[in-house]
């Protein structure tokens, strides 16, 4: 049975983030709210966590996984960034945006896209979220909970403990989220590709 914290989504509980925190540390799936959908985390070097992770959502290590950092001196530690795409992430964080740009050594190589060496890396505009990350003093690599055979992503986060009990280690409620993912946008081409446009308005990147 997956544990279920209740936190509130302004003050968020430091005792109750720290026993999520202390799930992932050894090896949890946590279902999370952010501010576009809710989304599964796990310890970025956990390998084991990380095949849970994608079994849970379907999808295969061709699938970019995303690591939610903190602010954007910490992406920046993940990711390869050139002055042109710093002003982009700078306008597009902390926001519902999530952007694929060249993952450094910090990345690990198995959670990476496997032949572009890839990953995708946002920074969340969400009180609960960025406490959870505090707490954890690292980025966690997320992704979108939409289960295989959905549409959107679940917005519940009784629903979410009741469908993912046996598959996830905790539940953290902050009451439901936007049912837009994120506004994806690929950075590693020399370019800005929109792949998915989601919560985040490209208007506001100036693209």
């Amino acid at each position: 049975m997956a544990q279920y914290f209740e936190v509130h989504p302004e003050q968020p509980q430091v005792r109750l983030l720290k026993q999520a925190a202390d799930l992932l540390h050894k090896g949890g799936v946590v279902a999370v709210p952010t501010d576009s959908s809710y989304a599964l985390v796990c310890h970025l070097d956990d390998k084991a966590a990380v095949d849970a992770l994608r079994r849970i959502r379907g999808v295969d290590e061709r699938h970019h996984l995303t690591l939610l950092c903190r602010d954007l001196s910490e992406l920046a530690s993940y990711a390869r960034v050139d002055n042109q795409q710093y002003r982009l992430l700078k306008l597009g964080t902390p926001g519902p945006y999530t952007f694929i740009l060249e993952a450094t050594k910090e990345v690990p190589r198995r959670v990476s896209h496997p032949s572009r060496r890839t990953i995708g890396l946002r920074v969340p505009d969400h009180r609960v979220t960025q406490a959870l990350l505090e707490v954890m003093g690292q980025p966690l690599l997320a992704t979108t909970l939409i289960l295989p055979d959905h549409d959107e992503a679940l917005n519940d986060a009784h629903t979410i403990r009741e469908v993912l009990q046996k598959r996830v280690q905790a539940v953290v409620d902050a009451g439901p989220c936007s049912l837009e993912p994120t506004t994806v946008i690929d950075l590693s081409g020399g370019g800005a590709q929109v792949l998915r446009q989601g919560r985040g308005e490209v208007s506001a990147l100036g693209l």
